[in-house]
């Protein structure tokens, strides 16, 4: 049986075992958390490697993108640099392929979603700098958040040209910082400060890392579409609570919860017995397709759709 695990410097009572059939291999997908714990993280990735089919981080990247460059995060190289045996992976040959292909191709060709002129606010473009290009290139409206959601200072910014000088500037130093000042780890995933309210108001689309979505969102959601990943049940009734229009998630329901992109790029190594570095993008997407991660799409308040819903719902009827 093929083993995957994802180590994640989040919560461990988000923990999952999972667990199922990929493409007619038995496979147990599982991910652990340390609390925030770098160094217990350092200890598991040595523990697991060579044991298991594939192995996830979580709660970080192991680098940050804009266009073609990629910054190194020091202390996530620090955590898997006892790896030496199984595949490594970071969610990030999935973040460029399948999250870029869901939205301008398969949500408004296949599900009638289009983003076009729609106000997406994207909480990371250099966490998911493929989402940020598939946005920009779907028509939408885009706001990313970087200096918002990761650093806390209230600077939107509304050009990916911009993404990409700033990041030229400022990634060199920001990605040698400890990764708690970046992003929310251990028991912080769990609290919710309500800030930058409009922010949040102004969107059609809540999109990018859910524990970033949810570091500061406020009390109401209503009639938001939310796009993201690593949600458990709890998060859904939290959304569903908040009057969340409908939740979208990269992966399918794996057990009660969708599961980070570390996870489902881990899944497609161990069922093709590949190195990361061996898989050619489409090739990421053409698996992941024959495997059946199609996405997880969930109404949580049918009567808080919104106008702009229904009327691309009825061009959608009418082509």
């Amino acid at each position: 049986m093929k083993r995957v695990v994802s180590v994640s410097l989040g919560s461990s009572t988000r923990d999952h075992r999972f667990e199922t059939q990929i493409l007619g291999q038995p496979i147990v997908i599982e991910r652990i958390g340390t609390d925030g714990d770098v160094r217990r993280a350092e200890e598991l990735m040595r523990e697991l490697d060579g044991k298991v089919d594939a192995l996830g981080i979580g709660g970080t990247d192991l680098y940050l993108r804009a266009g073609n460059r990629r910054y190194l995060v020091r202390e996530t190289a620090k955590i898997i640099e006892g790896v030496k045996r199984t595949p490594f992976v970071d969610g990030g040959g999935l973040k460029a392929t399948w999250e870029r292909w869901l939205i301008t191709d398969y949500l408004p060709n296949r599900k009638g979603i289009s983003f076009r002129g729609r106000k997406v606010l994207l909480v990371s473009s250099v966490d998911r700098y493929g989402m940020a290009e598939a946005f920009t290139q779907a028509g939408a409206d885009v706001t990313f958040g970087d200096f918002i959601f990761a650093l806390g200072l209230p600077i939107p910014i509304k050009r990916l040209t911009t993404v990409k000088v700033l990041a030229a500037l400022l990634l060199p130093v920001l990605t040698k910082l400890p990764i708690r000042f970046l992003y929310p780890t251990g028991k912080k995933q769990e609290e919710v400060t309500p800030k930058y309210g409009a922010y949040y108001e102004w969107a059609d689309v809540l999109a990018g890392d859910f524990h970033l979505i949810r570091r500061f969102m406020p009390d109401q959601l209503r009639g938001k579409l939310v796009l993201t990943q690593t949600i458990t049940s709890r998060d859904v009734e939290e959304l569903r609570g908040r009057g969340v229009w409908i939740l979208i998630t990269d992966g399918p329901d794996m057990g009660g919860r969708s599961f980070a992109t570390n996870v489902l790029q881990g899944v497609i190594v161990a069922v093709t017995g590949k190195r990361p570095e061996e898989i050619s993008a489409d090739e990421y997407l053409q698996t992941a397709l024959r495997a059946g991660f199609e996405p997880r799409i969930e109404e949580l308040n049918p009567n808080t759709r919104p106008d702009w819903a229904a009327r691309m719902e009825l061009a959608t009827a009418q082509r």
